[in-house]
């Protein structure tokens, strides 16, 4: 995970290198856990999430507090369950290791537990591209995931986007009670940056 990506004036978040964005789903609330300063160390925002090749971003209409934007890279989200109860709204829960920045001890840094509650109508599109796209990003880098014993993955979130992604959006099922905006083309055309790195410290070299 990164705290607070960059992002664009509309809220999009800038692509990295080869990063293709798949959709967003507004009216969903989202929770995280391990959040410093936060209440409890746990947030809970409404906003928008953006998947794409490489990850899940979550955009907070209101920022909490210095809360903007949470960034889970595919390769490090586990546990991830589709649940839908009686009572209350869909969401999908799961795990996401953090992206730790480069000179830090990784044992200062927790996995972090997340939910998205679906608010705002259906989720029949958002779920099946999500499960599949991250089935598919494991898949075609299996190779270069950690064991399973092994909590720290070792490994270049970006190397996602070499994942062949086209295939399965051309065969995407649309929900049409599902809010979600898929990408048919690539939003932000205007825009010649691309990041390069997770690690804010590159920032200058990021672009």
């Amino acid at each position: 995970m990164a705290l607070n990506p960059h992002l664009f004036g509309n809220g999009m978040p800038i692509p990295f290198v080869g990063e293709m964005f798949v959709l967003a789903r507004d009216g969903v609330e989202f929770e995280i856990d391990k959040i410093p300063g936060a209440h409890a160390d746990h947030v809970k925002a409404k906003g928008t999430i953006y998947l794409s090749n490489i990850r899940m971003v979550f955009v907070a209409k209101k920022p909490t507090g210095y809360f903007v934007a949470f960034d889970m890279p595919l390769l490090f989200v586990r546990g991830e369950k589709f649940h839908q109860p009686v009572f209350h709204c869909n969401n999908i829960s799961g795990l996401v290791e953090p992206v730790v920045p480069e000179g830090q001890h990784r044992a200062l840094y927790s996995t972090h537990k997340f939910k998205i509650l679906f608010k705002e109508g259906g989720c029949g599109t958002f779920v099946p591209l999500f499960l599949n796209l991250i089935a598919t990003v494991r898949q075609y880098n299996k190779h270069a995931a950690p064991p399973a014993h092994e909590a720290t993955p070792l490994i270049d979130p970006l190397l996602a986007s070499q994942t062949p992604v086209g295939d399965m959006m051309q065969q995407a099922y649309v929900d049409p009670n599902d809010p979600t905006k898929i990408f048919l083309q690539q939003p932000t055309p205007e825009s010649q940056l691309r990041r390069r790195t997770y690690h804010p410290q590159s920032a200058e070299s990021s672009y």
